[in-house]
């Protein structure tokens, strides 16, 4: 059931402390004609309690559009905090540099636009198997189970990733609906369902985020 309105106001007027740079960045990221892409203020929040619960230092980001998730990973680093994030599209990550810029935690982030598979393989290559604390994918839906699987291998035991769009606004429960990004989408949550890597626990907030933490 979606969340009414006036409880959604309520709820990031008192459970969401959004720096005002991250809130300058989704009002502008809200202008854009792809803004659906833009994850909500709760769920950023969510990835920064996440961050600094675990204590990560070494993040990897898969999908940074204007550079949203990646601010507000970056803010809750420690200052030798550091995110490897993944992206193909110039135009869009340079609204994000200016943020990241404004922030003043642009030398937290190595912004690497190339296909994502590239960029995690050649982390891997360069002996970065073990060393990730904290990974989020937010990209094309069919590359979901690509990325997971790399970053698998990059994530320390005890480290996590964070899925987003998990619940693909419902159409993941409607047998109806058998595009290619919903079929994607239903076949890795069934396969993290029962993936004994992990730890899981899928959370209704925004489009739906899965927490797998390896094992």
């Amino acid at each position: 059931m979606a969340i009414p309105q006036r409880v959604m106001d309520y709820l990031r007027a008192n459970g969401v402390r959004e720096a005002p740079v991250l809130a300058r960045l989704r009002a502008e990221t809200a202008k854009l004609p792809n803004a659906m892409m833009q994850i909500a203020p709760e769920q950023g929040a969510l990835l920064q309690m996440l961050v600094r619960l675990i204590g990560a230092r070494r993040c990897v980001e898969v999908g940074t559009f204007t550079g949203y998730s990646a601010l507000a990973v970056a803010l809750a680093l420690p200052d030798d905090g550091r995110i490897t994030a993944c992206d193909v599209s110039e135009e869009w990550t340079q609204v994000a540099r200016r943020y990241w810029v404004e922030a003043g935690i642009a030398g937290k982030i190595d912004l690497r636009l190339a296909p994502a598979t590239q960029t995690l393989d050649a982390l891997l290559a360069a002996g970065g198997a073990g060393t990730i604390d904290f990974g989020f994918i937010d990209a094309d839906k069919t590359g979901y189970d690509a990325y997971y699987e790399r970053l698998l291998q990059l994530l320390r035991p005890g480290g996590l990733v964070v899925f987003d769009n998990v619940l693909w606004g419902g159409s993941v429960a409607d047998p109806a609906d058998r595009s290619a990004d919903t079929e994607a989408l239903r076949a890795l949550n069934a396969k993290l369902a029962t993936d004994q890597r992990i730890d899981l626990c899928m959370v209704p907030v925004g489009d739906g985020f899965s927490l797998c933490r390896k094992r």
